[in-house]
């Protein structure tokens, strides 16, 4: 999951823009807006999913990834995906992606398998929001009816991805923020970060938690101690930055509501995903609750968000292009 202080100008401009734009895009996106064109494309996406399911067990978590920090840089526009060129610098390379952000290659399969069935057709974007779906239900979560219709953008921008994805180190104030600017509120908010019931988190993202939160010498204090010992056994304190600890400790690979009950015992592993629940009088407390003890509450309010994160200012009708490859402009 593209760090910020936004002027609080800034932040209420660009929701009342966000706004304007949802509304917009939500007459434009459709769920059968392939029905004609490409009917298969939903099956197709599926297909390639769930073969790299079967050597990768985290692709999902690293699909669903992909969309959500697409989605918060300029809108759901596929920027994600393009390399570097002469004029255009990678958001690969902005630092909440770099050596972090997976699954490009099982995209390029996606979209190899889509422009043989239906050349020239189906966006990379909208291949992002299907793979996203296909992941959580493929693991047990919701399906939900992806509205499609996204265009691709011909730049990318990586100073935007630097300061527009929610961080895991960033209070819940901050990430707040970040949600309001898109026009995505406190719900979507606990919602969303409930993608973190499974794949993995690096070392380097969370191990100050461990040793020196905040530059005090002392672990985080919302910290549970036994779950504290086990990660200081996966990141000693000068071991690899780049190993790997469960997102869910208890159902790392399947999608469920335990991350939220794993919140309420001080085991969440991301700073960002404890102060939903450890923040003093935060609102997202109780949603947490609410998630914890009614999976099918949060299912159904997974499935809206993403719809609602889906329809972040969308490139439609003669904007954009469809890319017949996904890391490069036509």
């Amino acid at each position: 999951m593209k760090t910020l202080s936004f002027p609080s100008l800034f932040v209420l401009t660009s929701f009342f823009l966000g706004a304007i734009q949802l509304h917009v895009s939500n007459a434009q996106l459709n769920a059968t807006f392939y029905s004609n064109t490409c009917p298969n494309v939903s099956a197709i996406v599926q297909n390639v999913i769930q073969q790299a399911l079967q050597s990768d067990p985290r692709i999902g978590a690293s699909l669903i990834r992909l969309h959500f920090h697409d989605c918060f840089v300029d809108g759901c526009d596929a920027s994600i995906l393009l390399d570097n060129n002469g004029t255009l610098r990678s958001e690969k390379d902005a630092a909440p992606n770099t050596n972090s952000a997976r699954g490009f290659d099982v995209v390029d399969k996606i979209k190899t398998a889509v422009e043989n069935s239906c050349p020239g057709i189906v966006s990379c974007a909208d291949i992002l929001a299907l793979a996203a779906e296909s992941s959580v239900s493929l693991s047990g979560g919701p399906s939900w009816n992806v509205l499609l219709g996204r265009r691709d953008s011909k730049t990318a921008n990586q100073a935007g991805a630097n300061t527009s994805i929610p961080a895991p180190f960033e209070s819940l104030s901050n990430i707040t923020a970040k949600f309001t600017a898109v026009g995505l509120n406190i719900n979507d908010l606990v919602a969303l970060s409930g993608a973190h019931t499974f794949g993995r988190a690096q070392c380097r993202l969370f191990s100050s938690r461990l040793y020196n939160f905040s530059g005090s010498g002392n672990p985080d204090p919302s910290l549970n101690t036994t779950y504290l010992a086990t990660l200081r056994q996966i990141c000693p304190q000068n071991g690899s930055t780049t190993a790997l600890a469960n997102l869910d400790f208890t159902t790392p690979n399947t999608f469920d509501n335990n991350y939220f009950s794993n919140l309420q015992t001080n085991q969440g592993l991301l700073q960002s995903d404890q102060e939903l629940f450890s923040t003093p009088g935060a609102a997202t407390i109780s949603i947490v609750n609410t998630f914890s003890s009614n999976q099918n509450a949060f299912f159904q309010s997974f499935a809206q968000s993403m719809i609602n994160m889906g329809n972040i200012s969308p490139l439609t009708g003669t904007n954009g292009e469809i890319r017949s490859d996904c890391k490069k402009v036509n």
